[in-house]
C-alpha cells in the first residue's frame, strides 16, 4: 500500500516495527497529550506547571499519596489486562465498565447473603462470582460476534449502560442500606468478606491477584500454543480455518476471559476498598483501562506500570478541586493522551522512504 507524495518521497506501509520505535513514540505522544491540554489549562488562566506540580505532590509527595496510587493502579491495571486479551485478538471489547459492575455485583450477593461463611470460604466464593459474571457479560456481545459477525464494539459498549443502571436499581432499591441516611449503597459487608488490606493503609492483597494475573497472560501470550492461536484467530479467520483453529471457540474464550479478569477487578474493588456496593462505583475504570491497554502495546507487564502512573493521575484529579481546578481536567488530560497515542500509530505503522529511480 502506497501513497504518493510530491517530490521523490513516498509514504509505504511496514510490516513490523522495532520495540525501541514503539517506545520511543509512544513517550512523545503522552507528552504532546500532556502539552496539548496544557494549553487548555492556559487559555482558562490558570498555570499548567501549577496543575502538573499538584497531581505529582498528591500522588507521590507522601507515603499516603504513593498507596492511593496503588489502591487505584489494581481496579485500572486488572480491567486493562481484561481488555488487552481482546485487543490481541482483534476483538474491541469496550465493555470493561459493565463487566466490572457485574462482577461487584456478583460478589456483593454473596456478602450481603452468605454473611455467616468464614474468610476463607466466602472471599473465595466472591472472588469466583466475580470471575463469572464479568464473563457472563463478555459473552453477551461476544455470542453474536463469533456466530454471525456482528460487530462486538457498539454491543459490548453499550452494556454497560446496562450494568450500570442495574447496579443503579439494586443500590436504590432491594439492596438499599435502610440504615444508610437514604444514600444509594447497600450496608457494609461482613468482615469475612473483606480483603485484607496493608497496615493503615488501603491498599488490599488483591495487589497479588494484580501480578499473578499478568504474569500468567504474559507466558500464555508469549509461549502458549494458545497464545499463538489468539494472535493467528485476530489476524485472518481464514488462516485460523485452514490451520484447524476453531475461531468461534477462541472468540467465546476470549471474551470470556476479557470480561471474567474485569469481573475480578470488580471483586477486588468492593471487598478490597469499599467494603460496600454503591453506585458509583467506578470513575470510568474501565474506559481508562483501554487507554492504558494501548499504552502499553498490550503487553502485560508494560500494563502494570502504565496503570500505576494513571492511577496517580487519577489520585491527582481528585486532589485539584481544593487547588481550584475542577478533577475532570483528568478526563481530559486522558483524551488528549488518547488522541496522541493514536496519532502516533501512523508513524509506527508507515514510513517514509526516497523513491527508486
Amino acid at each position: 500500500m502506497k501513497h504518493k507524495l510530491m517530490g521523490s518521497w513516498e509514504i509505504k506501509k511496514t510490516n513490523s516495527s522495532s520495540a525501541l520505535k514503539k517506545f520511543g513514540i509512544s513517550g512523545i505522544s503522552i507528552v504532546l497529550g500532556l502539552l496539548f491540554a496544557g494549553l487548555f489549562v492556559l487559555i482558562t488562566g490558570k498555570d499548567p506547571l501549577q496543575l502538573y506540580s499538584e497531581i505529582l505532590q498528591s500522588s507521590f509527595g507522601s507515603f499516603y499519596g504513593f498507596s492511593e496510587t496503588l489502591v487505584e493502579m489494581i481496579p485500572l491495571a486488572l480491567c486493562s489486562l481484561g481488555v488487552s486479551l481482546a485487543f490481541r485478538m482483534q476483538l474491541w471489547n469496550i465493555g470493561a465498565e459493565g463487566q466490572f459492575c457485574m462482577g461487584a455485583f456478583g460478589a456483593t450477593y454473596f456478602a450481603l447473603f452468605f454473611s455467616e461463611l468464614p474468610k476463607l470460604i466466602m472471599l473465595p466464593l466472591m472472588l469466583m462470582a466475580g470471575f463469572i459474571c464479568g464473563g457472563l457479560w463478555a459473552l453477551i456481545p461476544a455470542l453474536p460476534k463469533a456466530f454471525w459477525n456482528v460487530s462486538e464494539t457498539i454491543s459490548s459498549l453499550l452494556l454497560n449502560y446496562v450494568a450500570y443502571f442495574w447496579i443503579a436499581y439494586l443500590v436504590y432499591g432491594p439492596w438499599k442500606d435502610p440504615k444508610g441516611n437514604n444514600f444509594p449503597l447497600t450496608k457494609q459487608f461482613p468482615e469475612s468478606a473483606t480483603i485484607p488490606v496493608f497496615g493503615d493503609t488501603r491498599v488490599s492483597y488483591a495487589i497479588f491477584l494484580v501480578l499473578l494475573i499478568a504474569a500468567a497472560m504474559f507466558f500464555l501470550i508469549k509461549y502458549s500454543k494458545w497464545g499463538y492461536e489468539i494472535s493467528v484467530s485476530g489476524s485472518s479467520r481464514k488462516a485460523a480455518d485452514y490451520a484447524g483453529m476453531s475461531y468461534v471457540k477462541n472468540v467465546l474464550m476470549v471474551m470470556f476471559l476479557s470480561g471474567a479478569i474485569s469481573g475480578i477487578a470488580g471483586m477486588a474493588e468492593v471487598s478490597g476498598v469499599l467494603h460496600r456496593l454503591q453506585q458509583t462505583i467506578s470513575p470510568g475504570y474501565g474506559y481508562t483501562a483501554i487507554l492504558i491497554a494501548l499504552l502499553a502495546r498490550l503487553n502485560p507487564l508494560s500494563i502494570l506500570l502504565v496503570s500505576f502512573l494513571m492511577g496517580a493521575l487519577l489520585v491527582g484529579g481528585f486532589s485539584l478541586q481544593t487547588s481550584g481546578f475542577p478533577s475532570s481536567m483528568v478526563s481530559m488530560f486522558q483524551g488528549s493522551i488518547l488522541f496522541f497515542v493514536l496519532a502516533g500509530e501512523v508513524f509506527n505503522n508507515y514510513r517514509l522512504v526516497r523513491k527508486k529511480v
